[in-house]
């Protein structure tokens, strides 16, 4: 399994407690311990029937099995390239995703915005209207401009106002709308925060060789 904590792959050695049964079947807690950052990782198994307890899983084919601890996120979390006050909404949306899909979208929203006024420069305004400011001004690259407009479309902003002038509020979502924007937030991550820094790195690299045949850096 992946860690949760650290994305390490590991086969640790689980500790198996089977607790009740139910109609679904018997359920059971399963305890893993990462061997690389050495953090407790509990999932909640649902099977036919359990053939023990202790050290090792003592059950085969489970019907259900979803991670219990620590609560884990739809998707990963952005890159370290992106600033915390960007990172941390993302998270959160991602994080609510499975239990509330409007809420997440309402993070996502609030998310995109302020990431469009800070990055993007667009005038403060409602959210459609500063999406359309990015489409017509040409800021982004055409996939992420129709990427973005395509918020505004699934999102169905002419019926649902309040997603447009309250950006944060939590108002129903049209289906995938929560996903989509999420996905749309990771593409302008890449454009604004992560690319620039690869950019930086390997102009700094190019100019390090430079520097050592003698020639003089670039600007």
């Amino acid at each position: 399994m992946k860690c949760p904590y650290c994305q390490t792959d590991f086969h640790g050695n689980p500790v198996t407690l089977p607790l009740d049964s139910d109609t679904e079947g018997a359920w059971g807690a399963v305890k893993h311990i990462c061997p690389a950052c050495l953090r407790i990782v509990i999932e909640l198994v649902c099977v036919q029937q359990f053939s023990g307890a202790g050290k090792g899983e003592h059950f085969t084919n489970p019907k259900k099995r979803f991670l219990a601890y620590p609560r884990a996120a739809a998707r990963p979390a952005p890159p370290p390239e992106v600033p915390k006050e960007f990172a941390d909404d993302f998270v959160e949306a991602s994080l609510v995703l499975a239990d509330s899909p409007k809420a997440s979208a309402a993070l996502s929203r609030r998310c995109l915005q302020h990431l469009l006024r800070e990055r993007a420069g667009v005038k403060h305004s409602d959210l459609a209207k500063e999406i359309a400011q990015v489409i017509s001004g040409h800021m982004l690259p055409s996939h992420l401009a129709e990427a973005i407009d395509a918020i505004r479309i699934i999102g169905n902003f002419a019926a649902h106002p309040i997603k447009s002038t309250g950006s944060g509020e939590i108002v129903p979502v049209e289906p995938g709308e929560a996903e989509w924007t999420l996905d749309v937030l990771e593409g302008l991550f890449d454009f604004f925060f992560v690319q620039p820094e690869l950019l930086k790195q390997r102009h700094a690299a190019l100019n390090a060789k430079l520097g050592a045949s003698g020639k003089p850096p670039l600007k």
